[in-house]
């Protein structure tokens, strides 16, 4: 088969690699039917991410068929259309079994296209496929519930979630990625009076306010602070979502946040920030960082299949599966894309 494939930082190529196998009894292989690019794989090949080894294969966001099981599963069977999750569980460690599944001890955690091969490929191995599936619900398109293996998760765990985003809140969320703009979406689940969304690229910066946020901050052209004040009777956002993974943006991030509120730290960091505890220590601000542990995933399945939840807007790019190159490229260039996130499909039969 083919995937794409790490070759060491800045380096990556589709090339031809073995067929998964079965290795274990609670293993499935799924043939991919969608995959996407996610902003920490392009942390993986800036080098932020030396876990990753010269000759892994990319990807952990993928919906896909199961073609084989391994004898220990018992929730799926072959020609079930199945969500990847990006977090693998166990199922049995400690931190499983208090649904922390993004710290799995017990072989899973954020493991597929990090220290096991990933998903941007033709077919994938998934350890431990029962608890790291979602079966699909009729009706809804391959792309729509690709969104849900892990920037939806990822924003309204780390972001809405940790950040306890409460009715009548002034949010800002600092950068208008696709993590970005899922934070927007999700955030809104808790009736915010006011969403404000920090980025330096104009295009999605009317992504942001075509998804629901109130006002769009310039980061070239505006005095962010004075913004951010102005919009919150000079007090502070109650909740700052940082959501580009850059020292100067999680620093902005704790600036902006108003006394006892709080910053929820969703970006992948690759260089140290500063924390200035000598102006912060004062204003009991909380600070949170996290991996998604994908627990709210079913939560966030039934929202999409009952209409409350509409993540396709985000797609804006599509691609043949054998086009990684091209969505790449496209991808990590979006100032000028106006990429936001990318789909690759298998061409339909």
């Amino acid at each position: 088969m083919y995937a794409m494939v790490y070759r060491g930082t800045g380096r990556k190529s589709w090339a031809q690699v073995p067929d998964p196998v079965i290795k274990e009894p609670t293993d499935a292989i799924v043939r991919i039917d969608a995959a996407t690019i996610c902003g920490t794989d392009l942390h993986i090949l800036r080098g932020d991410v030396p876990e990753v080894s010269n000759g892994r294969i990319l990807g952990h966001e993928a919906v896909g068929t199961v073609t084989e099981t391994g004898d220990g599963i018992r929730m799926l069977q072959r020609g079930d259309r199945v969500l990847v999750s990006c977090i693998t569980s166990c199922g049995a460690c400690r931190y499983c079994r208090a649904r922390r599944f993004g710290q799995c001890d017990g072989g899973g955690g954020w493991i597929l296209g990090h220290t096991i091969d990933g998903v941007q490929a033709e077919s994938v191995r998934i350890p431990f496929a029962d608890n790291s599936t979602h079966v699909i619900p009729n009706g809804i398109a391959d792309e729509t519930m690709l969104m849900l293996a892990d920037i939806l998760p990822t924003s309204y765990e780390v972001g809405a979630l940790n950040g306890r985003v409460s009715p009548g809140d002034t949010v800002l969320v600092i950068g208008a990625g696709p993590i970005g703009l899922a934070a927007v979406m999700t955030a809104k689940l808790y009736s915010p009076s006011k969403i404000i969304v920090a980025d330096r690229n104009p295009s999605r910066l009317a992504a942001a306010l075509a998804v629901g946020a109130d006002t769009a901050i310039d980061i070239e052209r505006d005095d962010v602070t004075e913004v951010v004040r102005r919009e919150t009777n000079g007090v502070g956002a109650d909740v700052t979502i940082e959501a580009v993974g850059a020292p100067e943006t999680f620093e902005l991030a704790v600036k902006l946040v108003r006394p006892t509120g709080v910053v929820a730290n969703i970006g992948v960091h690759g260089r140290p920030a500063t924390l200035h505890l000598e102006d912060i220590w004062i204003k009991d601000v909380t600070i949170t960082t996290g991996l998604v542990d994908t627990r709210s995933t079913p939560t966030l399945i039934q929202l999409v299949d009952s209409g409350r939840l509409d993540p396709s807007p985000l797609v804006t790019h599509r691609y043949n599966l054998d086009q990684f190159e091209e969505a790449y490229d496209n991808f990590e260039n979006a100032e000028h894309s106006g990429a936001v996130k990318v789909v690759l499909s298998r061409p339909r039969d």
